[in-house]
């Protein structure tokens, strides 16, 4: 089987990448480089430096390939809140150019990268999939619009897609700086560096942290799943949540506190849909999770 990444240089596509190459899958890595790094490359798979922005460029790589996972995109919220034009460009326009690649490449089926932020705020929890999105942020609204591509091309095209729904993703390889920066990250900067760790509001805000080794055994799932393949939207969360104010004690060290920023204030996965149609659920803990995590960073 020949597999495609988009974004596979990135923190949660090399993690990828690192897993189907140890399964002995043939993977070719299409990434840009915005927010990849080289050093996440894996050297069996093959590389090419490509814009998913442009069309033309990115479709010749799409022949001959089973399946495509697509990651890439200039994640975060804060991000898309600053540039939303950009964001816009590769978050959708760039995720449409690589939905018509497969399509015309005859790819018999796309996992996309979808994320959390597309609930927005006030639904009651834990997030079910069933729940009307209020995206208040671009990056949600933009994640959220692949969805719904990825549905489309199932329906008109007959291309096999499913969705899945990250609920912040943190591990080996998260990134230090750049767009995919979460409060896990931060902290850990801060703490190396000896400063206090800085929580935007009073901390109670909650988050349902994911471990990319369970986000890269979903992956794999939905693209092997018989269950699956017509646009279906899925959680993949932890299925706990801790509030930031946790996190920072986990980690250890002193906490100062700014000013609130627009975000979602809870978020917590239902992952029934998961062990459902993929057969998946979350199998690393928080503190095993941390452990890994605070282990990588130390030794980069």
């Amino acid at each position: 089987m020949r597999y495609l990444v988009t974004g596979g240089a990135g923190f949660i596509g090399s993690n990828l990448v690192d897993e189907l190459i140890s399964q002995g899958y043939e993977v070719l890595i299409l990434d840009n480089f915005l927010t990849g790094k080289r050093e996440n490359i894996n050297t069996k798979a093959r590389l090419v430096e490509a814009d998913i922005r442009n069309l033309n460029q990115i479709k010749p790589y799409f022949v001959g390939i089973d399946g495509v996972f697509h990651l890439a995109a200039l994640p975060r919220v804060q991000v898309s809140i600053e540039d939303p034009v950009t964001t816009h460009e590769i978050n959708i326009n760039g995720a449409l150019n690589v939905f018509l690649a497969a399509r015309d490449a005859k790819v018999k089926r796309l996992v996309y990268s979808a994320s959390s932020s597309a609930y927005g705020d006030g639904h009651p929890l834990p997030l079910r999939e069933s729940y009307l999105p209020k995206p208040i942020s671009p990056y949600g609204l933009q994640k959220y619009v692949g969805e719904h591509y990825a549905r489309n091309f199932s329906l008109l095209y007959g291309l096999e897609t499913v969705s899945l729904r990250y609920f912040n993703v943190y591990g080996p390889r998260l990134a230090a700086s750049g767009g995919y920066v979460t409060v896990i990250s931060v902290f850990l900067q801060q703490k190396k560096a000896g400063k206090k760790m800085t929580i935007c509001g009073d901390g109670n805000q909650t988050r349902d942290f994911t471990y990319v080794g369970d986000v890269v055994r979903a992956n794999i799932l939905a693209m092997g799943s018989s269950r699956v393949g017509k646009g279906e939207v899925i959680n993949i969360g932890g299925g706990h949540n801790y509030s930031v104010n946790e996190i920072a004690k986990k980690i250890g060290g002193e906490v100062e506190y700014l000013p609130p920023r627009i975000e979602p204030h809870d978020t917590l996965a239902d992952t029934t849909l998961a062990k459902k149609l993929l057969n998946w659920q979350p199998k690393v803990s928080i503190n095993t999770g941390l452990k890994k995590t605070v282990e990588w960073f130390e030794s980069v």
